[in-house]
């Protein structure tokens, strides 16, 4: 069994958690021949098996994956949930959404719906990874999701994301799926999160 360090998150939820950093250290080697930056990076366990499905497309690091998440959320957190939402990705580019192939897993696994038209973006924004700054991050992400108080209205929810970074996206999604989408009860868990906000 993969070895985790779970840790709170605070944010505009009832509760939530990531399972552990992402990575452990990640030291600049030298430039490749673009003349960019090239990292020696040194991930947890789980960081590792998220890396090999977000960046490699493994499936086969899927099971793990969420075994380790239902465990945690079974065993240790014992929320009261009634469905899934995973968090919409910002990279609409990919034909698999890593994170609605882990929500859809571990949907299974706890024998929750999942739903992901529940909450959808309704303008385009620009990628996260390039806005460095957490207020601007919430001012780009302000009326930037819409949701279905048809699905969401009265749920226990369990909003769902693979990776944490600053916080600005879940807090958007869970701001709106208790305001418009009139949620009982909004519960949030990253399977990672970065080190530090980036």
């Amino acid at each position: 069994m993969t070895i985790i360090h779970p840790m709170a998150i605070r944010g505009a939820w009832l509760d939530g958690y990531a399972l552990d950093y992402h990575t452990v250290s990640s030291t600049c080697i030298g430039y490749n021949e673009f003349g960019h930056p090239v990292f020696d990076t040194q991930r947890t366990p789980l960081g590792e098996l998220l890396f090999r499905l977000k960046s490699r497309s493994e499936r086969s690091v899927v099971g793990e994956i969420v075994e380790v998440v239902a465990g945690f959320v079974e065993l240790t957190w014992k929320p009261r949930l009634t469905i899934i939402i995973p968090v919409p990705p910002s990279n609409t580019a990919r034909r698999a959404q890593p994170v609605f192939v882990l929500a859809d897993a571990l949907g299974k696994r706890l024998r929750l719906d999942v739903r992901i038209d529940a909450v959808r973006k309704i303008r385009r924004t620009p990628q996260l990874k390039n806005v460095y700054d957490y207020a601007e991050r919430a001012k780009v992400l302000d009326g930037a999701f819409r949701a279905d108080s048809s699905v969401i209205g009265g749920q226990s929810i369990l909003l769902f994301d693979d990776l944490y970074r600053s916080g600005a996206t879940m807090n958007a999604v869970a701001k709106v799926l208790s305001a418009e989408g009139q949620a009982a009860a909004v519960h949030v868990l990253a399977v990672t999160r970065t080190r530090r906000r980036s």
